[in-house]
């Protein structure tokens, strides 16, 4: 009898003693979800500086995917000649083309038309310049100077010069 019960023993003993306590269990779940955590979030920060350090043109790229209508581009004429009514004719002359243009306004006088641009709108200015024939080198990024009083957010201001006063 001590024969078969000694096998049932043996069977029985070593399965217990490889069995570990739930806490041990809990304990080993709880970092596992953590490891992959800190995996998975170290993943997310290595793709977004690839992300980040991407070549200009795929930059730029990506610009152009995202940018606005220009029906959503808010842009500032002002008259920086002595001419009356400029600022009119050429606000409406971009209203027609399809721009959101405010209300025109009187700027310092001059000696060039100028456009400005705030960030991610050189494109807009650009456009705005080929639309009005001042030229790619009126095109110029605002960098916060005080052209026209409340223009500052605006996405382009465009200073009218006599150069256009005559074109006009």
């Amino acid at each position: 009898m001590s024969e078969s019960s000694q096998p049932h023993h043996s069977s029985s003993g070593p399965g217990s003693h490889y069995q570990p306590a739930l806490s041990i269990v809990m304990i080993i779940v709880v970092l596992f979800v953590a490891a992959a955590f800190l995996m998975l979030r170290s993943t997310s920060f290595a793709s977004t500086s690839v992300t980040t350090s991407s070549s200009p043109t795929t930059t730029t790229t990506h610009e152009h995917s995202t940018r606005v209508p220009k029906a959503k581009v808010r842009v500032q004429v002002a008259n920086g000649t002595s001419t009356t009514g400029l600022a009119r004719q050429y606000t409406q002359r971009l209203l027609t083309l399809g721009w959101d243009t405010l209300p025109q306004a009187n700027a310092s006088k001059v000696s060039a038309t100028a456009i400005y641009f705030n960030p991610g709108f050189k494109w807009a200015a650009l456009q705005i310049a080929t639309e009005l024939h001042a030229g790619a080198h009126a095109v110029q990024p605002y960098n916060g100077q005080n052209l026209v009083a409340g223009a500052s957010t605006d996405d382009v201001i465009v200073i009218l010069g006599p150069d256009l006063a005559i074109a006009g």
